[in-house]
C-alpha cells in the first residue's frame, strides 16, 4: 500500500542501517561453513595445531559478531516498527475523531476499537518481521545457494529441485490466508461490540437476570471467532510442515549424492559437512521467508482495514462562503441574503461574513433529514430563535427531538433545507467556532472517572471560580458539599457513585461553565425532582438571559415557560407556539398536558 510509505519514510535511514547490520550478520553466517570446510579439508591434514586454533578463533569471532549485530539490528527493528506504529495509531485515532457521525455509524465503534488495537498490532509485527527477516532470509537463501554452487554444483542442483515446490506452497498459503484473516478481524469487531454492550450494561443485565443469556450470546461470537482462527491456523500451519518436508527430502537426496561423491573421491568430507551446514541455513531461511508471508498476510489484511478509515473521504467539509452562495443561490423567498451577497463579493473564506442585524441566532428553514436515506426522520422543520429566546421540544420517542440537536451541532448534514446561525449557513462555520457557541447536555451523556472539578471543566482550562459558579447555577453545589465537601471528590467510572439526578446536575454545570451562547438540554432534567427542576429553570431564566436555550423534555412542566414550543410527531411538526397557543390549538399537546397534569384542559376553560 502506498499509504504506509509516508510512515516508513521518516525512519528510512534508521531502517537502512538496520538492514545493513542484518546483511553483515548474514554474510558472517554464510562465511562460517566455508571456514569449517577449509579447516577439515586443508588445515587438519597439515597437523598444525596453531593453525587449527587460529582458524577456529576466526570462526568464533564470526559467530560472536553475527550474534551481536543480529541482536542490535533486531532491537533497532523493534524501535522503528514501534515508532511507525505509534504514528499510525496516532493518525488513525485523529482521523476517527473527525469522522462524520454517518461514517462512524458505518464503521461502528467496535470495529474502530479493534482497528486501533489488534490491527495496529498486526501491522507492527509485520513491519518488525520484515526488517528482521526481510533481508536476512533472502540473503541466506540466495547466498547459500551461490556458495554451494561454487563448492559442489551437482549437490546444489539436487537442492535446487526443491525450491519451486516451496515457492508454490508459500504462494498458495498466502493467497488463501489473506481473506481468512480479513474475516477474522471482522468477527473480532463483533466480539468487541458484544463485550462493550455487556460491560456497559452489566447492571441492567444482572437486574433483569439475563446473565445466562448474555453468556450464551458471547459464547456464540467466541465460538465463531475460534472457528475462523482455527481455519486461519489450519491454512498457515500447512506452510512450515510442507516446506520442511520438501527440504528434508532434498536434504536426504543431498546426503545420498554426497556420500556417493565422497566414495568415488570426487568430493572431500569437509565440503559435504559444509554443504550440510549450508543446507540447514537455507532451510531456516526458507522457513523464515514462509513466516514472513504468513505475517504479511495478517499485516496486509489489517492494513487495509486501517486505511479504510485513514483514506475515508471528508464527508462534511466546511464550505467557503463563495461555495455556499453558489451551491444554494437564494434564500427560501427567492432573494439573496446579505451574508450571501457578502460571499459573492469575493471575501476570503477565512473571514467572517457580516450577518444581517435582524438575522435570528438560530434558524431552521424547511429542514428534511434521514439517517439512512429511507424515509424521513425530520420532515420540513422550520423555526427561528433570537438571542436570549428559548425553545422547548416535546414529542413521543422517535419523533426526531434529538435529531434536531444532531443537526444543529452539525454531526450530520441536512438532506434538504438549511440551518443558519447568526445568519450564516452552518456548513460555512468552522467547527471550532461552531462548537464553542454551544453548551450541551446529551440524553445519554457520560462522566469520567475523575474529580467533580475535572468533570465540569472537561479539559477546557476554566478557572475555579467559573467551575464553582456553574455548579451553583446547576443546583449541584449542595450535593457536592455533601461529597466530602470538596470539588476534588472523586467520581466513579460512568458516575456510578452518583444518583441519576446528581449526574445530570454535574453535566448541566459542565454545559453552563463556559457561558455558551446556545444551551442545549436534551432530556437533561428527566432525573431531577420537580423542585430542583423548577429551581434550575428559574436560575437559567435569571442568570442566562442572553443565552438562547433549546430544551428537549418529556415533561410539559420543563418547557411550558419557553418562548416557543415545538411539538413533533414522526419527524413532522404538528404544533408550534407558546404554551397557551398550543393548549388552544394543538390537540396532541392538550392530551400530553391532560395526562401529565391530571387536568382536562377543555373543562378547565
Amino acid at each position: 500500500m502506498k499509504g504506509i510509505l509516508k510512515y516508513i519514510k521518516p525512519y528510512g535511514p534508521f531502517m537502512l542501517l538496520t538492514l545493513f547490520l542484518k546483511f553483515v550478520a548474514a554474510m558472517m553466517d554464510l562465511l562460517i561453513p566455508s571456514l569449517l570446510a577449509k579447516i577439515i579439508d586443508e588445515i587438519v591434514p597439515t597437523g598444525q595445531v596453531r593453525l587449527i586454533f587460529l582458524w577456529g578463533g576466526i570462526m568464533l569471532l564470526c559467530a560472536v559478531f553475527s550474534v551481536t549485530t543480529n541482536v542490535t539490528a533486531n532491537r533497532m527493528a523493534e524501535v522503528s516498527a514501534g515508532g511507525m506504529t505509534k504514528q499510525l495509531r496516532h493518525d488513525l485515532f485523529a482521523r476517527v475523531t473527525y469522522l462524520s457521525a454517518r461514517q462512524m455509524d458505518h464503521f461502528t465503534v467496535s470495529s474502530v476499537v479493534s482497528r486501533l488495537t489488534s490491527d495496529t498490532y498486526n501491522v507492527n509485527r509485520m513491519l518488525a518481521r520484515m526488517q528482521r527477516l526481510g533481508v536476512r532470509g533472502p540473503i541466506l537463501l540466495i547466498g547459500g545457494i551461490l556458495i554451494t554452487m561454487t563448492m559442489e554444483p551437482r549437490l546444489t542442483l539436487v537442492l535446487a529441485t526443491a525450491l519451486p515446490f516451496i515457492i508454490l506452497i508459500v504462494w498458495m498459503v498466502t493467497k488463501k490466508s489473506i481473506p481468512v484473516y480479513s474475516r477474522q478481524q471482522k468477527v473480532l469487531d463483533e466480539m468487541v461490540r458484544v463485550l462493550q454492550e455487556n460491560i456497559t450494561g452489566v447492571r441492567v443485565i444482572r437486574a433483569l437476570s439475563r446473565t445466562d443469556y448474555e453468556k450464551e450470546r458471547y459464547d456464540r461470537v467466541n465460538e465463531n471467532l475460534a472457528e475462523i482462527e482455527q481455519k486461519a491456523g489450519r491454512i498457515s500451519s500447512v506452510s512450515s510442515p510442507l516446506t520442511t518436508l520438501v527440504l528434508n527430502l532434498g536434504l536426504t537426496a543431498v546426503i545420498l549424492t554426497g556420500a556417493y561423491l565422497v566414495q568415488k573421491g570426487e568430493a572431500g568430507p569437509g565440503v559435504i559437512i559444509a554443504f550440510l551446514s549450508y543446507f540447514t541455513i537455507i532451510l531456516n531461511a526458507m522457513l523464515g521467508i514462509t513466516n514472513i508471508f504468513v505475517m504479511c498476510s495478517k499485516g496486509l489484511a489489517s492494513m487495509r482495514r486501517i486505511f479504510e478509515i485513514l483514506e475515508a473521504p471528508e464527508e462534511m467539509p466546511v464550505h467557503c462562503l463563495e461555495e455556499a452562495a453558489g451551491s444554494k443561490g437564494t434564500a427560501a423567498d427567492g432573494k439573496e441574503t446579505a451574508a450571501e451577497e457578502k460571499a459573492l463579493s469575493g471575501k476570503p473564506s477565512g473571514e467572517e461574513a457580516q450577518a444581517p442585524e435582524d438575522a435570528p441566532l438560530v434558524e431552521f428553514k424547511d429542514v428534511t433529514f434521514s439517517y439512512n436515506k429511507k424515509g424521513d426522520n425530520l420532515s420540513h422543520i422550520s423555526f427561528a430563535l433570537n438571542k436570549g429566546e428559548s425553545l422547548g421540544i416535546i414529542g413521543a420517542t422517535g419523533s426526531g427531538k434529538s435529531t434536531i440537536v444532531n443537526l444543529l451541532l452539525r454531526f450530520y448534514d441536512v438532506d434538504q433545507g438549511e440551518i443558519r446561525i447568526d445568519g450564516k449557513r452552518i456548513d460555512t462555520i468552522p467547527y471550532p467556532e461552531l462548537r464553542k457557541m454551544f453548551g450541551v447536555v446529551f440524553q445519554n451523556d457520560y462522566l469520567m472517572a475523575a474529580s467533580m472539578e475535572e468533570n465540569i471543566d472537561f479539559f477546557r482550562g476554566l478557572s475555579g471560580e467559573e467551575i464553582a459558579e456553574a455548579a451553583v447555577h446547576a443546583q449541584a453545589e449542595q450535593f457536592i458539599r455533601e461529597k466530602e465537601g470538596r470539588m476534588d471528590a472523586r467520581v466513579a467510572v460512568r458516575g456510578n457513585n452518583l444518583s441519576g439526578g446528581q449526574k445530570q446536575r454535574i453535566m448541566i454545570a459542565r454545559a453552563l461553565a463556559a457561558k455558551p451562547r446556545i444551551l442545549i438540554l436534551d432530556d437533561a432534567s428527566s432525573a431531577l425532582d420537580y423542585k430542583t427542576d423548577a429551581q434550575l429553570r428559574k436560575e437559567l431564566h435569571t442568570c442566562f438571559r442572553e443565552t438562547t436555550t433549546i430544551t428537549i423534555a418529556q415533561r410539559i412542566s420543563s418547557i411550558q415557560g419557553a418562548d416557543h414550543i415545538l411539538v413533533l410527531e414522526d419527524g413532522a411538526c404538528i404544533g408550534y407556539g407558546n404554551h397557551r397557543e398550543l393548549l388552544a390549538a394543538c390537540r396532541e399537546y392538550q392530551l400530553i398536558y391532560e395526562l401529565q397534569m391530571g387536568e382536562d384542559y377543555e373543562q378547565e376553560n
